[in-house]
């Protein structure tokens, strides 16, 4: 064929495609613009909307604990690495959305920080308070008992925002043994029985009941700790999502018992096996009973429903 003849043949062929590729994108529309995570799980590009509990919409799956970074506010340590087995001081800042140090915190259940820290197994729990300094250092004596991968969380509320809770890895150097957690409802800790009863139910504010006893007798004489008769923390197990669990009650209401139950409500978002652990205080010691709960698909029977029960709130 004569090559004159070919290059007009390419030529239509050419404007034919551009043709229907701009007349696709004019049906289609334009394209949006896709965000992505950074190292921190903070979002880049356009903030997103995000419910009155700091959660990002639409992530109801994800709850606090599993980013460094989330709604303008960034954890940061000083140092991640510590030595195993030796008390050293741990130092971080919470930073806002302007970059700078954050100095001003709501206190929420007795305190303006809660520094919550345990091994990536979800054994060594620690629920620590730090002091702040001037220039937003908080620090406190931290000791890792033995060697791995560590998460802490930061559970706060700065104030003027929403309470936030932030996690970040922390390096324990040696040799890592990781322990396994089969599923426990009763506890044993310093000659103090608690028994957890309840089921958590994915999806559902699931009521849970912590009946503490010693030597067979139960504890009726509690003494409150942070707000409360009891503190409960419940992490996720695969990747320590740090969840929302309420206590119901308010210590010197005249309505709320002293022992030997502690009520609580847990909202946990998915199927999977959970780790509880619950802080109560008696005759001036504040212990920790430590429990591993699946999800159940069934409600079974709940406890009765406290006449105070209080409003959901955050972690504590």
């Amino acid at each position: 064929m004569n090559p004159k003849v070919l290059l007009i043949a390419y030529g239509a062929a050419l404007v034919l495609l551009i043709a229907g590729a701009y007349a696709v994108g004019t049906a289609v529309g334009p394209l949006s613009t896709v965000t992505a995570e950074d190292e921190h799980g903070a979002m880049s590009g356009a903030e997103p909307a995000k419910h009155t509990d700091g959660t990002v919409a639409g992530a109801s799956d994800q709850p606090g604990g599993l980013a460094s970074s989330s709604g303008g506010y960034t954890l940061t340590p000083t140092d991640p690495t510590l030595t195993p087995g030796v008390t050293d001081s741990f130092a971080f800042r919470i930073t806002g959305p302007d970059g700078a140090p954050v100095t001003a915190f709501d206190v929420e259940h007795d305190k303006r920080m809660h520094l919550i820290v345990v091994r990536r197994d979800a054994t060594g729990f620690q629920h620590l308070h730090p002091e702040m300094a001037a220039d937003g250092t908080w620090s406190v004596p931290l000791t890792l008992p033995a060697a791995g991968s560590y998460r802490a969380f930061a559970d706060f509320a700065p104030t003027g925002g929403a309470a936030t809770t932030l996690g970040v890895d922390l390096a324990a150097p040696g040799v890592f043994e990781p322990v396994t957690h089969r599923p426990s409802r009763v506890a044993q800790v310093d000659g103090y029985t608690v028994e957890l009863t309840g089921d958590l139910v994915p999806g559902k504010a699931s009521p849970v009941t912590l009946t503490v006893s010693r030597d067979d007798r139960p504890v009726t004489d509690l003494r409150p700790y942070l707000g409360a008769y009891g503190h409960l923390v419940a992490l996720r197990q695969g990747d320590l999502a740090y969840l929302h669990v309420h206590p119901n009650g308010t210590p010197g209401d005249g309505r709320t018992p002293a022992g030997p139950q502690i009520q609580f409500v847990a909202e946990v978002p998915s199927q999977g096996a959970y780790r509880l652990f619950l802080d109560f205080q008696h005759n001036g010691i504040v212990r920790t009973a430590e429990f591993t709960v699946p999800t159940s698909t069934a409600t079974g029977a709940p406890p009765a429903a406290h006449p105070d029960a209080g409003a959901p709130g955050h972690g504590h």
